[in-house]
């Protein structure tokens, strides 16, 4: 199966005499983008490279415009940071220190007078690295939720609204960022430098890991409250789906960097997962029927918004600037669509706190020592009373039953 991946790949990106691609599904990208072969897409490497020459053929195939500084790429040079957690850094000074990124842009030209921009991640980590939560050395990250998911999302859109019944009373502006595992350098640098005028983009849409849609179909909405009509179109059109809504317009992904630039923004997420940042995220573990339901519920809404004039944008609480220094954690990823009550655990890291303790997924934290956990804040605020190396009773509920268990952090 790898080798017939790889001598596809190779067809569609190398060759400019090829067949127009038709009808490409959702599951093809997103086993084309996540293959071994492109070596986890890591920011500036060759592999990214061919990555976001499979995107910008793909453009060309759908018929979309160039959009970029050339052709189809907007290309940015900056310099990785060394410190963990410290983003990179844009330069202007090229030089064996500094990389080269590029977003992939293409535009649909509906003659209209505002543009929605519609994005997505294709970058990840390559092998591993300080983003990682693998610890068993280097290995390729796929990354096919993460966010192979989200690109072949953007692509099956394009192709949608091209239809002759599709909406048209907007432009559409279609972007693969880049650097987004980097500190978000793709989209900032598009904000900063955008190829189209940004006065008249009406909103935005992101997404960002949208593969993995739970039986439950929960899906999570972030920025509903950046525009005043958001949060009653999102809920009209949700359909089967069950909405997770956060009014916030920051997060960390890419529609962010719009938001702060006054421009309303909605972005799509169907949950963190055991496989996030690990090699093990790979197509086979990818809902497409699921990406097929979240699809139509983004297609859904544009429709709706398409006789809105120009959006008006509205600030939201910034939840980031309120998140409580922490210097311990238990070591889980939390499930971000849990909205009972306490925090409810979505995955464990190997040999920390929690497992140390024999916490399980799907276990709910209600209480960190005498902190009451109602939902992800009370959460962080609890883990903020405590230091390194202090025991602690965390109670949890499990199968509806309370359980208390001694923790070292």
């Amino acid at each position: 199966m790898r080798t017939i991946l790889v001598i596809f790949l190779a067809i569609v990106v190398f060759s400019c005499k090829e067949t127009k691609m038709k009808s490409v599904t959702m599951k093809e990208d997103v086993s084309i983008l996540a293959n071994d072969s492109l070596n986890g897409r890591k920011t500036g490497s060759s592999d990214e490279k061919k990555a976001a020459e499979y995107i910008a053929k793909r453009f060309a195939d759908l018929g979309l415009q160039p959009k970029g500084t050339d052709g189809y790429f907007q290309k940015f040079t900056f310099k990785a940071s060394k410190i963990p957690h410290q983003e990179a850094e844009f330069t202007s000074e090229k030089n064996d220190s500094t990389e080269t990124g590029e977003n992939v842009i293409a535009y649909l030209d509906n003659t209209a007078e505002n543009t929605v921009v519609i994005g997505a991640h294709y970058d990840h980590l390559g092998m591993g690295g300080e983003g990682s939560l693998y610890r068993e050395g280097d290995a390729i990250h796929n990354g096919a939720d993460d966010n192979a998911s989200g690109v072949a999302m953007m692509l099956h859109l394009a192709d949608s609204l091209q239809n002759k019944d599709s909406p048209k009373n907007n432009n559409y502006l279609f972007i693969a960022f880049s650097g987004e595992e980097e500190g978000l350098l793709g989209s900032n640098y598009f904000v900063k430098n955008p190829t189209i005028d940004t006065k008249k983009v009406t909103y935005m849409l992101n997404m960002d890991m949208v593969g993995r849609l739970n039986p439950e179909n929960t899906l999570a909405v972030y920025g509903v409250g950046t525009s005043p009509v958001l949060k009653q179109t999102v809920n009209a059109n949700a359909g089967d789906l069950k909405i997770v809504e956060n009014e916030s317009g920051v997060g960390p992904s890419d529609h962010t960097s719009f938001y702060l630039s006054d421009i309303p923004v909605l972005h799509f997420f169907t949950g963190q997962h055991e496989d996030y940042h690990k090699p093990s995220d790979d197509t086979e573990r990818v809902n497409f029927e699921g990406m097929e339901m979240v699809s139509n519920y983004i297609f859904s809404i544009i429709k709706d918004l398409d006789s809105q004039k120009k959006l008006p944008f509205r600030k939201t609480k910034n939840e980031s600037e309120v998140v409580p220094d922490f210097k311990v954690t238990l070591g889980v990823v939390p499930d971000y669509l849990f909205n009972g009550k306490g925090m409810r655990i979505d995955g464990i890291s190997e040999d920390r706190p929690a497992q140390r303790a024999g916490l399980q997924k799907g276990d709910v934290v209600v209480k960190t020592g005498d902190f009451e956990v109602t939902d992800m804040m009370s959460y962080m605020e609890s883990l903020s009373k405590f230091e390194k190396g202090q025991t602690v009773i965390v109670t949890i509920k499990r199968s509806e039953e309370l359980k208390e268990v001694e923790v070292t952090f």
